[in-house]
């Protein structure tokens, strides 16, 4: 198996560790010769060592001959991360999600393909999850929550039960989420932004930025 992190930048750098430990653990169960490379499409970093892994180019990832060769998109910009994650498809590139030991999920959550899941991070119980989901350090999504595909969640997000999330939003570092009501979920519409440490009590529509406390379109 060949992990590949596509983006060997400050995210990717900080996730390698769990791509190592993936499949160290691969290649010992399996007596296997398994390997973690980065991937990126600027060329000044094809052929360096970085943080102790070797960085190629896309072709070269495509020209592998490992038999079983996985994506993991440390990209957290929504739409470029779904750009990446088509082009890797069209290739016939599977995905992988990245799961620190130090993440906790609890009972019937469900969780989309290509996930990175930081340490000290929770999912506690009745999630719906898309694809490609970032949810970083110190950050958790609590009961009832949808998520759809490509959400990125910077550090020290406060996910309370019932929160309802669309496609491509994007959280800052430090947002509080106020729990939505049986029946009657928080809502933040599709390609939004939430600015960092922003108080979040009231829906926030599709396309629009807030920031502060509480939440106000910029």
């Amino acid at each position: 198996m060949q992990v590949a992190i596509y983006s060997c930048n400050g995210f990717g750098r900080e996730v390698a560790y769990m791509a190592r430990e993936i499949v160290s653990a691969r290649n010992e169960m399996e007596d296997a010769d398994g390997d973690v490379v980065w991937v990126d499409d600027d060329a000044q970093w094809h052929g360096k060592i970085i943080n102790g892994i070797r960085c190629i180019s896309f072709d070269e990832l495509k020209s592998s001959n490992h038999n079983d060769r996985r994506v993991a998109i440390a990209i957290a910009a929504p739409h470029i991360r779904e750009k990446v994650a088509l082009k890797c498809q069209n290739a016939g590139l599977s995905f992988m999600s990245l799961v620190s030991a130090d993440h906790r999920a609890y009972d019937e959550n469900v969780i989309g393909e290509g996930a990175i899941l930081c340490g000290n991070t929770i999912i506690t119980s009745n999630a719906k999850i898309g694809r490609h989901f970032h949810l970083n350090i110190y950050s958790y999504v609590a009961h009832d929550s949808v998520i759809g595909d490509f959400v990125t969640f910077a550090p020290g997000v406060m996910c309370n039960g019932r929160v309802h999330i669309e496609d491509y939003a994007y959280i800052g570092t430090g947002v509080v989420f106020k729990q939505g009501e049986e029946g009657k979920p928080l809502r933040v519409g599709k390609g939004a932004i939430v600015g960092m440490g922003a108080v979040v009590t009231k829906d926030v529509p599709a396309g629009v930025t807030v920031v502060g406390n509480p939440a106000k379109p910029r």
